[in-house]
């Protein structure tokens, strides 16, 4: 898993969990945690945990016997994580890639991931390490966001800074909001033989406490912005018009908006 729109670095981290994590990831962080039920005391896995959004609330639900290991390609996200949730005794922090996972097989009880899956060039050998890593009967838990027509702040944020481009516009946002076709989710399961599968579709409210904050989050919190710096452009003029078409659409203080994901559940089947 490589490339510009994978690099959460520099002041990404920061930026991404100020003025991202409490509108659109803590929403859809609490709803994935509370599906994650785990029968025995072997350890979960959390991949792509970012700045430990999900992290956190899984360590609040899981029994205080299940070792939590949380990993992310990128290592700013797991120091940025590490340093947030300092407080948290016994989470294991690695930097992993989750089309090649450095962990035996069969040595997890869960493998949770919450909006990572799509940034994985490789989905095939994503699924195959989760369900590798798995023992039999464990619980593969993810959630991955709906398409632009179900995420109206996703689509703003794509076309509102291609607007700036006159060829070659930056193209993160495709990424996100292009891997939810739910017979491809399905088929990506089955064949790398997990059974018992759920998908639900779940939707829930964006709330930022203003149109601007929600801006400089999507134009700087992602790697978006390396895009942007490498094409030579400022942010502010981007800002100031994501925070303007936000505003037509949303209101501001507070911005509200509906947002969208698929939930997915599967367990591991025998290998």
């Amino acid at each position: 898993m490589s490339g510009i729109n994978t690099r959460f670095v520099g002041t990404i981290p920061e930026l991404y969990d100020r003025h991202l994590g409490p509108v659109i990831f803590e929403p859809y962080a609490l709803d994935l945690a509370r599906r994650v039920t785990i029968a025995s005391n072997a350890p979960v896995l959390e991949v792509a945990c970012g700045t430990g959004i999900l992290t956190e609330q899984l360590y609040a639900r899981l029994s205080p016997e299940i070792r939590l290991v949380a990993t992310d390609l990128n290592e700013p996200m797991i120091d940025y994580a590490r340093s947030r949730l300092g407080g948290l005794k016994d989470i294991e922090w690695r930097t992993a890639d989750a089309a090649a996972l450095p962990f035996e097989s069969g040595s997890f009880s869960g493998v949770v991931c919450q909006f990572g899956l799509m940034f994985v060039s490789d989905k095939e050998a994503a699924f195959r390490e989760s369900r590798r890593v798995l023992a039999k009967g464990g619980l593969f838990a993810f959630n991955v966001w709906g398409g632009f027509e179900h995420n109206p702040f996703g689509r703003i944020a794509h076309e509102t800074i291609g607007s700036f481009f006159s060829a070659n516009p930056p193209n993160f946002y495709l990424v996100p909001f292009g891997f939810h076709d739910p017979d491809a989710i399905r088929h990506l399961l089955k064949a790398n033989e997990f059974d018992r599968i759920e998908l639900n579709t779940v939707t829930l409210e964006a709330r930022s406490p203003s149109a601007r904050s929600f801006a400089v989050g999507l134009v700087k919190g992602n790697p978006v912005s390396l895009a942007i710096q490498e094409r030579g452009f400022a942010f502010d003029p981007i800002v100031d018009a994501l925070e303007a078409a936000f505003v037509r659409v949303g209101g501001d203080h507070p911005f509200r908006s509906t947002m969208q994901a698929l939930v997915v559940t599967a367990r591991a089947g025998s290998q």
